[in-house]
């Protein structure tokens, strides 16, 4: 079985786990959280990190720490995971959907702009709070004119950055560009813990409010009283000196990962059928966090059958995102009635990743273009 997604764990990391059970500091407290936050945001270019229990729960705590709450709407991409939405609807707010720019996958710029303006001037009520940036597959949204629109109507950004692991925009790093920005560290990323996540910001209220919310609101003269309700978001050291290992070959990881993308894209550039992803931007090389395909019309059957014909030969992948106002639980709650985002829902329906593992080798990658032409080959 070639898997879709394998990590390299070959480092430092049963080093520091030893030394983990050997002092016994396996909690929440253990000297690994520090030194993981602060190296993870330095490497960001950020003040300040806060380690916590995985991806979607920091964007939970970010967006409570956001001051998003009840009726504020949150503009965020159509084509996402669930977290970035369910952390809105959770906090009480209103997630207002864009859909995609059908090259890079990411959130379409100009329809965002254009969202935005008729959101905020064409209402009476002006609820629009904050925008969700979310980084989709090995490119990173043109940030520019989303900060440019950001600082015109006073909307926070939260910036999620759960796969750029060591990408850039212009040269400056992924996560650094929110007032608040996230990571998750789950085993299919650059860099894992097993589950982990970050959130990062410059500012030290934000960060003194986000430690407080990771560890259920604790006064800090007091523990075990709480004027308002927290989680136990908190990462273990355990999971912290996975990442510290992990974080010491960033840079390994990032050029390992680009060769892949580089030779898949060598393999099956010619390839009738299917869409690559696109190497480059005026403004980012390509990372290659997955490396993802979407079948073109004239393919005759969708994602989930090539997914299928892959398994045949024993070959893992993964379907492409599902559309935020085509999610049930979302629908049950009446949100995106009658609302269409046809590059989404292309995406969705058409695009799947192939293995893209750290630890998959040139051999599986030949086998996995291999067999996907002879795929498309008999139709």
């Amino acid at each position: 079985m070639i898997p879709v997604n394998e990590p390299l764990l070959n480092g430092n990391e049963k080093k520091y786990l030893n030394e983990c059970i050997d002092t016994g500091w396996i909690s929440s407290e253990g000297p690994f959280v520090k030194k993981f936050e602060e190296q993870f945001a330095a490497t960001v270019g950020r003040k300040y990190g806060i380690a916590v229990a995985n991806g979607s729960v920091a964007l939970d705590v970010a967006v409570t720490a956001a001051g998003i709450g009840k009726g504020d709407e949150v503009i965020m991409p159509a084509f996402t995971i669930i977290s970035p939405a369910a952390s809105v609807v959770r906090a009480g707010g209103i997630p207002v959907l864009v859909d995609s720019d059908p090259i890079t996958w990411n959130i379409d710029v100009e329809k965002l702009k254009i969202k935005i303006e008729d959101e905020i001037e064409g209402k009476e009520n002006k609820n629009l709070k904050a925008i969700t940036v979310v980084h989709i597959y090995g490119l990173p949204v043109d940030m520019d004119p989303i900060l440019e629109v950001a600082d015109r109507y006073g909307l926070k950004i939260i910036e999620d950055a759960a796969e750029m692991h060591g990408q850039t925009y212009k040269g400056k790093p992924c996560g650094s560009f929110g007032d608040i920005s996230i990571f998750s560290f789950y085993p299919n990323k650059h860099i894992t813990t097993g589950e982990g996540g970050m959130v990062l910001t410059d500012d030290d209220g934000i960060a003194e409010r986000l430690r407080s919310l990771r560890n259920l609101c604790f006064l800090p003269q007091r523990r075990f009283v709480h004027e308002e309700l927290g989680w136990n978001f908190r990462m273990t050291n355990l999971q912290a000196a996975l990442g510290v290992a992990q974080l010491e070959r960033i840079d390994e990881f990032i050029a390992r990962k680009r060769r892949m993308g580089i030779l898949y894209t060598e393999l099956l550039k010619d390839v009738p059928g299917i869409e690559l992803p696109l190497a480059k931007t005026d403004f980012a090389q390509n990372i290659y966090w997955v490396f993802g395909i979407v079948l073109k019309d004239e393919v005759p059957f969708d994602a989930e059958t090539m997914a299928n014909k892959l398994a045949a030969y024993k070959i893992g992948t993964r379907p492409f995102f599902w559309p935020m106002h085509e999610q049930p639980v979302f629908q049950r709650m009446g949100l995106f009635n009658g609302e269409r985002y046809p590059v989404a829902e292309k995406l969705a329906r058409r695009g799947l990743y192939i293995p893209s593992g750290l630890a998959l080798t040139d051999q599986q990658i030949e086998k996995v273009a291999e067999k996907i032409k002879e795929i498309l080959k008999e139709g």
